[in-house]
């Protein structure tokens, strides 16, 4: 743990956050993991309130620390729709699956998407990335 803790502070001030008890457990929950982790801040905000949270962090620290580490690129956003933004906590650039009807954001192996044409980009601009988000829906839903 010593080592994630020193981690967890490289990543908080990483991101211009300073290393409070609360943002070091956010840390912990978002990044002591094996697998990628999709979430909303809803998501964790109902997690750090429920009864088996051992700390209540409020909604706004949840928001500004996961927007923090989202501009300092240890978390990527997902935009689902206008209501709607997961984060991804593998920051890299890869591609997603989205359930409409479990609202649930699944990986993508890159390798599995073959991108040939783009259009020019508008004057001044140039494409900074492409991400593909593929929303599925159940076949008894339509």
């Amino acid at each position: 743990m010593k080592d994630n803790l020193k981690k967890y502070v490289n990543k908080l001030r990483s991101s211009n956050l300073r290393p409070t008890k609360q943002r070091l457990k956010i840390c912990q929950f978002l990044f002591d993991r094996e697998k990628t982790f999709h979430f909303t801040v809803e998501d964790l905000h109902n997690h750090f309130s429920s009864k088996d949270s051992k700390m209540n962090i409020s909604l706004a620290t949840l928001y500004n620390t996961v927007h923090s580490f989202k501009n300092a690129g240890h978390l990527k956003e997902i935009h689902v729709n206008n209501e709607r933004s997961y984060f991804d906590t593998n920051a890299s650039q890869h591609h997603h699956f989205f359930d409409e009807d479990s609202n649930k954001v699944i990986d993508i192996n890159n390798d599995l998407i073959n991108l040939e044409k783009f259009p020019k980009p508008p004057k001044g601009k140039f494409i900074k990335e492409i991400e593909v988000t593929i929303k599925l829906k159940d076949i008894q839903k339509k």
